[in-house]
């Protein structure tokens, strides 16, 4: 299948992995490019420049097909060194980045300046116009459903997709609720050029993550996620455990007079011990409203393979349907 995303990544499919705090490792972006998609390396996983070089390099060894680096923008006391992450990712002949959080702005010059293809995450058509303006080549339309950051506007792929297509010129992909070839066809209806999927790709063989954390996502259903940080205006979508439960309490009992520090306990540094050791109940971990759509852990090559097949049977029936 051929869209403007496939062409202009170079990739077979248009499916995109998303960048994942401790998921997007070099043997999660392999395994999707190796299946025709775009996998992603998260860089602040990597965290320092050399890492991450180091990462890029792994991947390479993995894989002779396109892949990505994320690089999300966040505030931070100490923020990352963002210029040595940029410069780990054009000497390594990254030719895709993926950026999130705030204006990557600062970022797209030298990108721009090797060759380099970006496309920024927005959670609306304001933020994805705002990215079109500055110079970004796509974007990835981040709806309501995902797991994650999804903004504070509340607006469903039903709605954001076409919105963004009515006002976009860049190509764009959906993000959030994508789990399978009805996700595919139904945001190339809605006028997206792909897809980017997320916690699609936690659950399947190659994603470098705990046993545990696989199966918390297939016993999930699709009431299973919970809106944290709400009154931060930081809102994050993750799976409901213990942590959450606590953290929503503290909301409840502090109010408007809650801050960042009253609930480090459940978010500081629980990545590691949740991808990494299967500590389930460490804290609050990032998780889509799709959960409830999968079912299975399959090879990356497998679900790609599927998605594409079902696509391909949907479109043929739709226009088996227009000819009757």
């Amino acid at each position: 299948m051929k869209t403007a995303i496939t062409e202009m990544f170079g990739i077979e499919h248009p499916i995109i992995q998303g960048g994942m705090h401790y998921v997007g490792f070099a043997e999660m972006a392999a395994a999707v490019s190796n299946a025709g998609g775009l996998g992603i390396i998260t860089g602040l996983t990597q965290g320092t420049p050399e890492k991450l070089a180091n990462e890029i390099a792994r991947c390479k060894d993995m894989t002779d097909k396109p892949f990505g680096v994320n690089l999300t923008i966040l505030p931070t006391l100490t923020p990352p060194d963002y210029p040595g992450l940029v410069k780990a990712v054009i000497d390594g002949g990254v030719k895709v980045v993926e950026t999130a959080g705030r204006n990557p702005v600062d970022l797209l010059g030298p990108l721009k300046d090797a060759g380099i293809k970006v496309i920024h995450k927005c959670t609306s058509v304001r933020h994805s116009l705002k990215a079109q303006e500055i110079g970004c080549d796509a974007v990835s339309v981040d709806g309501f459903e995902c797991g994650g950051h999804p903004g504070e506007d509340d607006v469903p792929n039903f709605i954001l997709l076409p919105r963004a297509a009515d006002e976009l010129e860049i190509p764009f992909v959906s993000s959030g609720g994508m789990a399978d070839g009805r996700s595919l066809v139904a945001s190339l209806a809605m006028g997206a050029q792909g897809m980017n999927m997320g916690t699609r790709f936690i659950a399947t063989k190659e994603a470098p993550v705990h046993e545990n954390v696989k199966q918390a996502i297939l016993a999930a259903s699709e009431l299973d996620t919970r809106l944290v940080m709400r009154p931060l205006r930081n809102t994050e979508r993750v799976l409901n455990n213990a942590a959450v439960e606590r953290l929503i309490q503290k909301e409840k009992d502090l109010g408007d007079t809650i801050t960042i520090q009253d609930i480090l306990p459940e978010v500081a540094g629980v990545y590691p011990k949740i991808m990494t050791e299967g500590a389930m109940d460490e804290g609050a971990w990032s998780c889509g409203m799709v959960a409830g759509l999968i079912h299975d852990i399959p090879t990356c090559q497998e679900l790609i393979d599927r998605i594409m097949l079902q696509a391909e049977e949907i479109i043929a029936r739709m226009q088996a349907m227009a000819r009757a």
